[in-house]
């Protein structure tokens, strides 16, 4: 039943984006998927399930990106600019991805939460009321990518390229908690701070 399921993760996201996730309703996110709200709990188990699928969602998605952006450049600073422009787009369009980054979620959004011991037949919500990870926790993901990406599983252990992936995103989740008043463009910012680290390597 995949098809159902992002099917109902699109009508919860949709509601959302109208109202507060304490105001949304199952029975609205159900006939908006054009499914029973049987089929909604049997896919879900409670509106708990069905936050924590789409908190999930949200979270792998942009690390989907995170790669996407690593796999579509060649030079190390163009990857990582890549990434920090990724992150800023994807944390500027998306309040759920913004608030899994800054860890700050707000009374509107669905909060993150793990179930005790999940019970689902659904592999995938297993894997959602497992939780999404912090907002530290995701950033290490997003930098061991980087560091993988840039560096091969030979140089994983290099602190200062695993600090120069971690800065580049830091600095990219700046411009998304301050954003900047001029017209700096996040990439190219990180452009140049990691093109003078892998010149002066």
């Amino acid at each position: 039943m995949p098809a159902a399921r992002e099917s109902l993760l699109d009508a919860a996201y949709t509601a959302l984006a109208r109202r507060p996730w304490p105001g949304v309703r199952m029975v609205d996110v159900a006939a908006t998927a054009g499914v029973s709200r049987q089929t909604l709990y049997n896919e879900f188990g409670s509106k708990d399930g069905l936050a924590r699928a789409l908190l999930r969602r949200e979270t792998d998605g942009y690390l989907h990106g995170v790669e996407r952006a690593l796999a579509e450049e060649r030079d190390p600073a163009d990857r990582l600019a890549a990434v920090a422009a990724w992150t800023v787009g994807a944390a500027r369009t998306n309040v759920l991805v913004r608030a899994a980054l800054t860890g700050c979620w707000s009374e509107r959004l669905p909060a993150p939460s793990r179930a005790a011991g999940s019970t689902s037949s659904v592999p995938a919500q297993r894997r959602a009321d497992a939780g999404v990870p912090t907002a530290g926790e995701l950033l290490a993901l997003v930098r061991d990518r980087t560091v993988l990406a840039l560096g091969g599983r030979g140089r994983v252990r290099d602190p200062d390229l695993a600090r120069a992936c971690e800065s580049a995103v830091r600095l990219a989740l700046s411009y998304v908690v301050a954003p900047a008043g001029n017209d700096d463009d996040p990439a190219e910012v990180v452009r140049g701070a990691i093109g003078r680290w892998v010149a002066a390597k």
